[in-house]
């Protein structure tokens, strides 16, 4: 956690060097948004009536966006850019391993805890329209777009009276999970969604049937420049 934290500050004190030297350029192909932060409340899409969420279920990314106003105005362009993510999800879905190290996936009960949780490099594509102007700050956005996230790691723990079982190094998350994005709002203040359009397993198996969940994530986003 500690490399985790330092790592990031190194990525905030890089990308505010970046986007000031943009914004010293004062054409009128001005930048905006080039940092983001967001803040979500996760949602487990598409899964069988046994498994429930039973407690908060939150994550945040962090990154930069290079921004690329397609007029002179800069009120429409595209964003492309590189991020992290972590995100947790509490519920009552058991993981573990066996003997030949195959993840095991069951209903658990009697648990005092139980999650998992997924970190990732994201890779979050916009199209973006916004009425800035190069000395307007606070102004009405909407962008939308598509993210593509590479898992880093996955890891799940579960504690009952008797035992706290760690579970790392689960093959059946997918590595590759995609989705769309919306980011809305005014100012510092933007309504956040993401709709994952594959699971976030594969070839995950529960009592028989393939579990197939999908994620989606609604919070808040906060740009800055």
């Amino acid at each position: 956690m500690r490399r985790l934290l330092l790592g990031i500050s190194f990525l905030f004190i890089c990308f505010h060097l970046v986007a000031q030297d943009s914004s010293d350029d004062k054409s009128l192909r001005y930048l905006e948004d080039q940092l983001y932060l967001s803040l979500s409340y996760n949602i487990l899409l598409d899964k069988p009536s046994t498994i429930a969420q039973n407690g908060f279920s939150g994550g945040f990314s962090i990154g930069f966006v290079k921004d690329i106003p397609f007029t002179i105005k800069g009120d429409l362009g595209i964003g492309i850019g590189v991020g992290y993510s972590y995100n947790a999800y509490i519920q009552n879905l058991k993981i573990s391993k066996s003997n030949s190290q195959t993840s095991l996936f069951e209903i658990g009960s009697g648990y005092t805890k139980n999650r998992f949780a997924t970190s990732a490099l994201e890779l979050p594509f916009e199209i973006r329209w916004r009425n800035s102007t190069i000395d307007k700050y606070k102004f009405w956005r909407v962008y939308g777009g598509f993210k593509i996230s590479y898992l880093l790691g996955a890891k799940s723990i579960y504690t009952d009276t008797i035992e706290t079982i760690t579970t790392k190094n689960i093959d059946e998350f997918n590595k590759v999970q995609y989705g769309l994005t919306l980011a809305t709002g005014f100012s510092t203040w933007n309504l956040y969604v993401y709709y994952g359009l594959n699971s976030i397993l594969n070839e995950a198996d529960l009592n028989g049937n393939s579990l197939f969940l999908r994620d989606f994530k609604v919070g808040l986003k906060f740009y800055m420049m």
